[in-house]
């Protein structure tokens, strides 16, 4: 007999994971790349999927296009489009061999008088391009494009001929560093974490922290932003946090920050998954693709970055 009485309510559901909550997110609006990524990195699949992924947006002269950095549209070849793939090689362990041999000829081909690394190819000029995107005929070199490479060269124990003025470049940018913003800081951090003179990175990294703290270009307290400047060109709100410097503990950016800084930045990490179970981009955004495809990218780093400090994510 059914009785008519009061209808009882289910049971609520137990509250999901970051993890179950953002691997929903990366099925319902990643790229191949991006899924192949996070199957890898969160749920042990196999690495051949994430480099088969890649080999799409590989062209003929060694170099990365496509749009794999989604700021910049088109098929052509850009130094921040190889850096990307570098780095998800190095994701996968799998940055050696032949193909970063091709990777590396490319750079050299793309590099500017002194070795380094143009932020932008103008190349770039003839398809779509971010706004907050300058593209001059003759590019300077660019400590932002050059470090990150270098840095993750050296650490994967990659010998090239280009790496040597690289590195010099490199050393010499850091070092005479007084004015900045937080993406070259980052950049000069990724760099001096794997250079391969540790007390002179050392050095240098401590001048850069208290660069850092002196010019407030990492937010300390995020209850209350307004007390940190937002750098010029960033989209409004753009701030920086501690763990966007110092990316796992072994970093020597973390020096630069007192655990209760670091907690609370990471604290307000993990509070930033939004209810899609994705992390927000908080640069500018200029086109519908731009907007989203860097959402499942900074969602991978998010749960990374809380992994790597031990924060639960499952």
């Amino acid at each position: 007999m059914v009785e008519t009485g009061a209808t009882e309510l289910p049971p609520t559901p137990p509250a999901h994971s970051p993890l179950t909550r953002a691997e929903r997110f990366v099925w319902l609006t990643a790229r191949v790349l991006e899924q192949r990524l996070f199957a890898h990195r969160f749920r042990g699949a196999a690495a051949d999927p994430v480099e088969t992924a890649l080999d799409a947006y590989r062209n003929e002269d060694g170099g990365y296009g496509h749009a794999l950095e989604p700021d910049l549209r088109g098929p052509l070849s850009q130094p921040l489009h190889t850096a990307h793939a570098l780095a998800v090689l190095d994701a996968v362990g799998r940055c050696a061999g032949q193909r970063v041999e091709r990777m590396c000829r490319y750079l050299t081909s793309v590099s500017t008088a002194d070795g380094a690394l143009p932020a932008i190819h103008p190349s770039q000029r003839d398809y779509p391009t971010a706004p907050f995107v300058t593209i001059v005929d003759d590019p300077p070199s660019a400590l932002l494009a050059t470090g990150p490479v270098v840095g993750l060269l050296h650490r994967n124990e990659v010998w090239h001929a280009w790496l040597f003025r690289a590195t010099d470049f490199c050393w010499r940018a850091v070092e005479s560093l007084e004015m900045s913003h937080p993406y070259e800081i980052e950049a000069a951090v990724a760099f001096l974490d794997s250079a391969p003179d540790r007390p002179r990175a050392e050095a240098a990294a401590g001048r850069l922290g208290r660069l850092v703290r002196e010019h407030r270009l990492a937010a300390l307290d995020p209850d209350d932003l307004d007390a940190y400047p937002v750098s010029p060109g960033y989209a409004p709100g753009e701030h920086h946090f501690p763990y966007d410097f110092a990316r796992t503990p072994r970093s020597l950016a973390r020096a630069w920050f007192t655990d209760d800084e670091m907690a609370r930045s990471l604290d307000h990490l993990a509070a930033q998954q939004q209810e899609d179970g994705g992390w927000p981009v908080r640069w500018r955004h200029w086109a519908p693709a731009p907007a989203l495809e860097p959402r499942p990218l900074v969602t991978i780093e998010a749960l990374r970055v809380l992994s790597a400090y031990g924060r639960a994510i499952a």
